[in-house]
């Protein structure tokens, strides 16, 4: 009899790192369906300093642990780290996904992108990319993950303004002529064009600034959306609610884009449901 038979193989591991961590709500959702389906198995926040990054992620696999999820600050660096990298990780320039393979090397992906439109298109079934342009407020990481995802779906253009100016125009040299850059000063005017509207600054989320571009543009019917989560409810989406604009949180896209790598990790596909989302408030 081998050593195999006489052990069965421990529960997989996974897990989020970031710096800080604390506030993750990652750990409720994973939690929240491997129960939901009966899975062996643990989701563990870890938080890990920038110097200590690419020691920790050699060192998980050999510890049981099956992938990660990577948060704030260690997107980028967690990219240049792993071995492989997927297309979409490449085009965003990040990676919120590690999948750790049998051969020891760490596989990279980016579901960003596929968790926000999933959300739209589960929030907001009758949402058409193609209707019109979108409008995007900011140029950081998430921005990069939303513009790409955006043009993949269809949408003709997206008008882009971000706070300075040149951040902005280097996603546009990156990602070519269907992007326009509107000053901040102006952002409110390009909300006057746009079918699709997207907040991916934390401006408008609890302990930040708000966010102050004029809403008055905002077409009625149009699909307005915020990344952030903290508060559910923000002033945008309120003030766009109230201007007949058809609305969608942020906390589905957190939701929606842990699932491929649920799959991944643990083997079964979760559906998203009312009950994940109360799980995830919680």
């Amino acid at each position: 009899m081998t050593d195999s038979d006489d052990h069965p193989s421990p529960p997989p591991l996974a897990g989020v790192i970031g710096q800080p961590i604390a506030h993750s709500r990652s750990p409720a959702l994973h939690h929240h369906w491997l129960d939901t389906y009966g899975l062996p198995g643990a989701y563990i926040p870890m938080q890990v300093a920038d110097k200590d990054l690419e020691e920790v992620l050699r060192a998980l696999p050999k510890a049981g642990f099956v992938g990660v999820n990577i948060t704030i600050p260690h997107k980028v660096k967690a990219l240049e780290i792993a071995d492989l990298v997927t297309d979409r990780a490449t085009i965003i320039g990040a990676a919120n996904t590690l999948i750790f393979r049998r051969d020891g090397k760490i596989h990279a992906d980016n579901t960003d992108g596929y968790g926000f439109v999933a959300n739209l298109r589960h929030a907001a079934p009758d949402w058409n990319p193609a209707a019109g342009p979108a409008a995007v407020l900011g140029a950081g990481g998430a921005a990069r993950a939303i513009i790409s995802s955006l043009l993949e779906v269809g949408v003709p253009q997206i008008l882009l303004s971000n706070r300075t100016r040149p951040k902005a125009e280097a996603l546009r040299t990156e990602f070519g002529s269907r992007i326009d850059v509107v000053d901040w000063v102006q952002a409110g005017n390009m909300l006057e064009d746009a079918a699709t509207v997207v907040n991916t600054t934390s401006l408008g989320m609890t302990g930040s600034p708000a966010l102050r571009v004029p809403l008055d543009g905002l077409q009625k019917g149009a699909l307005v959306t915020d990344l952030v989560y903290s508060p559910l409810r923000t002033t945008l989406l309120e003030e766009a609610a109230a201007r007949g604009c058809r609305t969608v949180d942020g906390l589905g896209m957190l939701i929606h884009q842990a699932v491929p790598a649920f799959e991944r990790w643990f083997g079964v596909r979760p559906e998203v449901t009312e009950a994940t989302r109360a799980a995830v408030l919680k």
